[in-house]
């Protein structure tokens, strides 16, 4: 069976898009094929690192791709999945050959407040969100 190619993208592909593809690839990696980009890739999110870590995945070695690349070497996806806010959606390439788009926004970990650990409780809760909506998605 061939798998269904899915891109993740959000502004930076630090942090939300990356936990999706891990837990896409993770939970359903049988039937889907994530990869994740950002419109203007940065440095992984260390607090996302850390609560990823938490759960088994290990990000040291990622690193964040861009998606205007990924559309200059003609890569096809099934889905695209935006998991970042409705206004940075808009000036992502449209990929030719797309069955579906998806806008999923979730909170910018980077725009966390508080200590640490109130970061920490934060990016979490992001993480499970993001976790709980693929769980969702992928029994339809």
């Amino acid at each position: 069976m061939k798998k269904e190619r899915v891109l993740f993208v959000c502004t930076h592909n630090s942090a939300r898009s990356q936990m999706a593809e891990a837990f896409l690839n993770s939970l359903a990696g049988d039937r889907f094929e994530a990869e994740s980009a950002g419109l203007e890739p940065g440095e992984l999110n260390p607090l996302v690192m850390e609560v990823m870590r938490e759960v088994g995945f290990d990000f040291k070695d990622k690193k964040a791709e861009s998606v205007f690349d990924f559309f200059k070497q003609g890569r096809l996806y099934n889905h695209i999945i935006y998991v970042c806010e409705r206004e940075a959606e808009e000036k992502c390439p449209l990929f030719p050959g797309i069955g579906k788009a998806y806008s999923w926004p979730f909170p910018d970990p980077a725009k966390l407040n508080g200590s640490h650990e109130e970061k920490l409780e934060q990016a979490r809760k992001i993480r499970d969100q993001i976790k709980s909506k693929i769980e969702i998605w992928i029994k339809q």
